[in-house]
């Protein structure tokens, strides 16, 4: 399958990659798992379960590096300062990678979001953050609390910010209703192996459905049974199932 590497520079979080696959189709923004490269989904086998979606011009996926391991997966920070780098990222992605998407597939009809264990945060947090964007965020064994992993000292309003739980519980009056009229959040969870310790995937799924239920979020909750793994074979049954009613 043909891919094209794009390296874009930042003053915030330095250089990170862009991988496009496919010519044409609804743009699909892929975040890497713990791993934070943009190759992940290439690397394991994450392709194979779309190809057809991807050669047939119904996806074009832009894979990106997380830079994980200089925000959330750095222990040695503490986690409002964690966060704090966490908004360069952010802000790498809106001001560089969202101009690149659009100019390179002019007229979509707004970016879906995708990614899997760490990814799949960052697919909702952008998703929930800028639904005008972002309308659909897909999260595949996602969990949305950055306090709680490995979270030290005191934490502010950039972690506050960086939290779904925290600002979706928030959320309310005129911004709710535009969040209300505009995102639509997947979320997907296994109860087998990893998929609640370490990793915390499943109660975080489930606890994330009832925040956006009770702030009348449109989402769905689909939990797979229990031989259902934090693993990436899962998740690429997962997105094959789910990804085509949204392109």
């Amino acid at each position: 399958m043909e891919r094209e590497q794009i390296d874009l520079d930042t003053q915030d979080v330095g250089r990170g990659s862009v991988i496009r696959y496919g010519h044409w189709g609804r743009p699909v923004l892929v975040f890497p798992s713990e791993a934070g490269r943009a190759w992940d989904f290439e690397n394991n086998g994450m392709l194979e379960g779309i190809a057809d979606l991807i050669e047939g011009g119904r996806v074009k996926l832009y894979c990106v590096d997380s830079m994980d391991h200089l925000t959330w997966s750095d222990n040695s920070l503490p986690t409002e300062e964690r966060a704090r780098r966490h908004g360069g990222y952010e802000h790498w992605v809106l001001d560089t990678v969202v101009p690149l998407i659009d100019a390179d597939s002019p007229g979509h009809r707004g970016i879906v979001t995708v990614g899997a264990s760490m990814g799949g945060f960052h697919a909702v947090n952008f998703a929930l953050k800028r639904p005008d964007l972002f309308p659909v965020g897909i999260s595949l064994s996602g969990n949305f609390d950055p306090s709680s992993w490995h979270g030290w000292g005191e934490m502010g309003e950039a972690t506050y910010f960086a939290n779904p739980t925290a600002y979706v519980s928030g959320m309310e009056g005129e911004h709710l209703d535009w969040v209300r009229s505009r995102a639509n959040v997947l979320l997907v969870a296994g109860q087998g192996a990893f998929e609640v310790h370490p990793t915390r995937s499943l109660p975080g799924a489930q606890r994330m459905a009832e925040i956006l239920a009770s702030k009348g979020i449109p989402h769905e909750l689909d939990l797979w049974g229990h031989d259902s793994a934090h693993d990436w074979p899962w998740w690429r049954k997962q997105l094959a199932h789910h990804l085509p009613r949204f392109c």
